[in-house]
């Protein structure tokens, strides 16, 4: 990767939907020759995808608790499902499966304490989920 291509990624890193035209007006190529470099990007494994992030699940720095659950699942629960079920949850920023003691690692934002309450009851009951262990971020 050169010095124009980290331009490029930087553009789509912070606008995903960049036009070609736009990419090469800011990086100084023709909208064919940007175009052509995001492509090579995208087949050299450099950029891997685009997504869009939904207004819900953008995080609001200073609204809510933000919080660190660690799940256990019951042993008939599906991993692969409880996983795809969990990102299925408004309040579940990121979900990972994890080594150790617990099965996923939760980071989770939610108004408040009953709705971190609720939550958990969720995992319990709806989730699967036989044992939690829940860390709230200070900052």
């Amino acid at each position: 990767m050169d010095a124009i291509d980290h331009r490029i990624v930087a553009i789509l890193v912070a606008h995903g939907r960049t036009s070609f035209s736009a990419i090469g007006r800011e990086v100084g190529l023709s909208t064919n020759a940007a175009a052509a470099r995001v492509r090579r990007l995208e087949g050299d494994g450099v950029i891997v995808g685009y997504q869009a992030v939904l207004a819900d699940r953008v995080p609001d720095p200073a609204a809510g608790i933000e919080a660190f659950v660690d799940v256990r699942l019951a042993p008939e629960r599906d991993s692969d499902e409880f996983l795809a079920w969990s990102r299925t949850l408004p309040a579940v920023l990121d979900a990972a499966h994890v080594t150790g003691p617990y099965d996923y690692h939760l980071h989770v934002r939610v108004r408040d304490m009953g709705a971190l309450d609720a939550l958990l009851r969720t995992l319990k009951k709806t989730g699967g989920a036989a044992q939690t262990q829940t860390r709230l971020a200070l900052r």
